[in-house]
């Protein structure tokens, strides 16, 4: 039902709601029809079927073949190790899942614990659960309004809508019906759950409860959202079944060769348990977890609080940035900017207004004074004092005034005292304007500030260069162009004027009549200066911003130009209403401001760009913006002025509400993805290195090259030692310059796969070269310790060259990366112990080796630090096909 349309009879009479209100009996039966008045939510998962839900993973069912096997058929400690493993990647998967959203409790909150509502004819209080249609609730200042509801009777009566529109100033309401086509945050007969009385007092009639309200909604829209996988679970996922492929197929391929040559089957097994134990990437997950970690601690010190640590990742792919413009892309502070009389057009800057290129202080125009001098007395704006500050509290517009005031240094208690208040005319929205009787000098004074159309009907004379002159009809029309200049330009305009009253009485009749017009004074919520910085930043980075705001479409466009944000004209929120999704797809293509948005509009369009194989980062502080923040593949949500809904329905949180933020945030989360480009780069070359130098071996000796708990020490160990600091390798500042990744391109990509290739022969040669020669001149178990320490080694100087897959160690220098080093140093000081320290040796099957033996370990590594050198210097995109665009360099 469209009640905002409808007469406030019809209103009752479709309620069958009565003037004494609902009686017992009749809201027991309603309560028993509509439910209660809150918002419901759908069971969530219990903890153990999470826990159990993470061991649906390719690697899990790797690791755990590979421990029974190892429990039945080797060693108990290499079962232990391997379940110590899966235990540490199954706890960390869980504790990100287990992290129990609050969205539907914060919005629960959102709601009026109690209401005053009118039933067989006495007024009660009750919980707000039990409203249901058809109450009459009564509303005052600083009510939480409990359900959405008719208005029948107002005074004076101001909503703060902002939780649910966006819109920051408090909507003077009223009862008349209005076209049913009429937007949410243009109904202004009509409340809603959640927002709060500002002013004056109201009568409503409740319309919906519960679920039906538009809060109610848009926790629908919430429960409705699909949990996608981030682009780096994708990428986690796609790598677990291609290497479960690839294992199964190695595994195979040994069976094979085995039972050809009429091996041992229990020998066998254990060569192929090796297999599978080299081949996985242990310390991927623990490596991966603490880069992100890393990530998020660097971000909260750039103001982002990242709420889900694979968010960290996401950013760095984002290619569209749908932004708010209310204290995101503008300093949420209404400010005035212009004073605009007959003779002047000026501009406030910091404390001096500008004329052409001169500037002179306020104070020397007699015109300009007497306008600002008006929007100063006539004004309920107010100081308060707490302690040692000082805060200016009120209206955004009259606030706006008195800080202009203060900046021109002219005093505002002194020009109270000077001229005090005898009687006043209060601002109501069927007047549209304020008056004041003030005791002047010259005598007592009737001052007006308001709608401009409203106040110049009442005008029949002008201020010129401090003189009274006949308001002429090109007076008029000056005005009148004015006027509609500054409204194109998204400026809030008031009027000025007041008249001399010497024997007058003072009330509404006589303030209509024979004024004279003062100045304009114009106010906007401005710009962040940051924030144009940020946006020419996101257009040299490739990504594209969006803004959707809930302001009328001039301010959105006067904004955007001052953003420099281009767009191929603004849409708005019914324009939107009449396009399909398919025209939407090709609207949202190449329209970059929208206006007059209401909630689901949001969610409408974060789902258009998502269609156009885009990755979206939404921004959002209301409860309206909750749906698509949830959506979006990045919700941003404002840490000062956002709702606890849109920061529980957010990835991350700004701690400054500041675009700039954003941007930051993308930079580093492309540097964190490179870092974990380079990690799996390097993890995976060591694994798939170790499956080839036993498969040579096997081939040519019928015996692994290693034992298996030398080579989860390896892959667990040393590799991961190794592989953190890889991860917190500084970023090399040319981040932004690349576009953002395309759709589907995932961590790994085809030059990356070659240059994996490429690296892991070269281990796995260097490392059977080191097994064959050992093998020949001693016995196994020496053989064995050769080989371990050489891949110990090639992983050591094989991570300086991994920093970077264009740049060499000597480009990047080889001290830059402390962790590195001091990592590398830790790693070999262990194997020194595993090679020396007898219990250790006994554990591990090494033995000792002299200082020969490490010459030899050394030279694999040695080769592979000058190859890519070489390789960086004449070709450093030689493998660098697929790395941004899928089929392109």
């Amino acid at each position: 039902m469209d009640w905002h349309s409808l007469e406030i009879q019809n209103v009752l009479n479709n309620l069958c709601s009565k003037d004494e209100g609902l009686g017992d009996q009749e809201v027991k039966k309603r309560l028993e029809e509509y439910g209660p008045n809150e918002i419901t939510e759908k069971k969530r998962l219990s903890l153990v079927r999470i826990f159990i839900r993470q061991f649906f993973n390719p690697l899990i069912w790797i690791l755990l073949a590979a421990a029974v096997l190892k429990f039945f058929l080797a060693s108990l400690v290499d079962g232990v190790v391997i379940l110590l493993t899966i235990l540490f990647m199954v706890i960390i998967a869980f504790f990100q899942e287990a992290k129990a959203e609050k969205t539907m409790k914060a919005l629960k909150n959102l709601t009026s614990p109690q209401a005053k509502v009118k039933r067989a004819g006495a007024l009660k209080k009750i919980p707000s659960q039990e409203c249901v249609p058809g109450d009459l609730v009564v509303l005052e200042a600083g009510d939480r309004i409990p359900a959405d509801a008719r208005l029948l009777q107002v005074s004076n009566f101001q909503v703060n809508e902002a939780s649910l529109t966006g819109e920051s100033l408090p909507i003077e309401k009223n009862i008349d019906p209005i076209p049913r086509e009429t937007q949410l945050a243009d109904r202004k007969n009509m409340v809603y759950t959640g927002t709060v009385v500002s002013h004056g007092k109201a009568l409503a009639v409740i319309c919906a409860t519960g679920m039906m309200t538009e809060f109610g909604k848009i926790a629908e829209q919430l429960q409705k959202s699909p949990k996608q996988l981030t682009p780096l679970q994708e990428s986690v996922k796609r790598l677990g079944h291609w290497m479960l492929v690839v294992i199964m197929g190695i595994v195979l391929g040994f069976l094979g060769i085995g039972t050809y040559l009429e091996m041992d089957w229990i020998e066998l097994f254990i060569l192929c348990v090796a297999i599978a134990v080299a081949a996985i990437p242990e310390g991927l997950p623990a490596t991966v977890t603490v880069v992100l970690a890393a990530g998020v601690h660097r971000l909260s010190k750039k103001k982002g609080i990242i709420r889900k640590l694979l968010a960290v990742e996401t950013l760095g792919a984002t290619n569209v940035i749908c932004s708010d413009k209310t204290g995101t892309l503008t300093l949420n502070l209404m400010t005035l900017v212009e004073v605009s009389t007959l003779n002047h057009k000026v501009s406030l800057e910091r404390e001096r207004f500008q004329l052409n290129d001169s500037t002179f202080r306020g104070t020397e125009d007699p015109d300009l004074l007497m306008a600002l001098k008006i929007g100063a007395l006539c004004n309920d704006a107010a100081y308060v004092h707490s302690g040692d500050q000082v805060t200016l509290l009120g209206d955004p517009t009259e606030v706006a005034i008195l800080q202009a005031f203060d900046h021109l240094e002219l005093d505002k208690t002194s020009l109270d005292e000077g001229n005090p208040r005898e009687e006043e005319i209060p601002f109501s929205s069927e007047l549209q304007w304020m008056a004041t009787l003030n005791s002047m000098k010259e005598g007592k004074c009737l001052l007006m500030k308001g709608s401009p159309e409203k106040i110049l009907t009442f005008c029949t004379h002008l201020l010129k260069n401090g003189e009274v002159e006949k308001l002429s009809k090109s007076d008029q029309d000056a005005f009148h162009h004015s006027l509609q200049e500054m409204a194109q330009r998204g400026l809030r305009v008031l009027a000025t004027a007041y008249k001399p009253l010497a024997s007058e009485k003072f009330d509404e009749n006589t303030a209509k009549k024979d004024l004279i017009f003062a100045g304009f004074l114009g106010m906007i919520d401005p710009p962040r200066e940051e924030a144009k910085l940020a946006i020419e930043k996101c257009k040299q980075a490739g990504i594209t911003v969006k803004m959707i705001t809930g302001d009328n479409h001039m301010t959105a466009e006067a904004i955007a130009k001052q953003l420099n944000l281009n767009s191929d004209g603004v849409v708005t929120g019914r324009q939107l209403d009449e396009l399909s999704d398919e025209a939407l797809r090709e609207t949202v293509r190449k329209t970059h401001i929208f206006a007059r948005i209401e909630p689901l509009h949001k969610l409408r369009i974060v789902h258009a760009c998502k269609a156009l194989k885009q990755l979206v980062g939404m921004t959002g502080d209301g409860v309206n913006d909750a749906p698509a923040l949830e959506a979006a593949d990045i919700g941003i949500s404002m840490g000062i002025t956002g709702t606890d809904v849109a920061k529980e329905s957010s990835d991350i949180i700004l701690t400054d509400d500041n675009f700039a933020t954003i941007v930051d945030c993308v930079e580093e989360g492309r540097v964190i993805f490179n870092r974990l480009r380079h990690v799996t780069a390097f993890l995976l070359t060591t694994c798939f290195g170790e499956v080839i130098t036993i498969l040579l071996a096997f081939l040519t000796f019928h015996v692994s090259p290693l034992e298996p708990l030398q080579i989860l020490w390896i892959n667990l160990v040393t590799g991961s030692m190794i592989a953190i600091p890889i991860g917190m390798e500084p970023k090399e500042g040319d981040e932004l310059i690349y576009p953002p990744r395309g759709y589907g391109v995932g961590m790994i990509f085809p030059g990356m796969v070659l240059r994996i290739i490429y690296l892991s022969i070269a281990l796995s040669i260097g490392a059977f070269l080191i097994f064959y020669f050992s093998l020949n001149s001693s016995d196994l178990t020496h053989a064995r310790s050769m080989t371990f320490c050489s891949i110990v080694l090639y992983e050591w100087f094989m991570a300086l060259q991994m920093r970077s897959d264009e740049r060499s160690a000597f480009q990047l220098s080889f001290f830059k990366n402390k962790m590195l080093n001091i990592s590398s140093l830790i790693a070999l000081s262990l194997l020194i112990l595993i090679l020396y320290v007898p219990v250790l040796e006994q554990t591990f099957m090494t033995t000792f080796l002299t200082w020969q033996d490490w010459i030899f370990c050394v030279l694999p590594g040695c080769s592979i630090l000058i190859l890519e050198a070489v390789r960086k210097k004449f070709f450093p995109k030689l493998f660098a096909y697929g790395k941004w665009q899928k089929g392109t360099f």
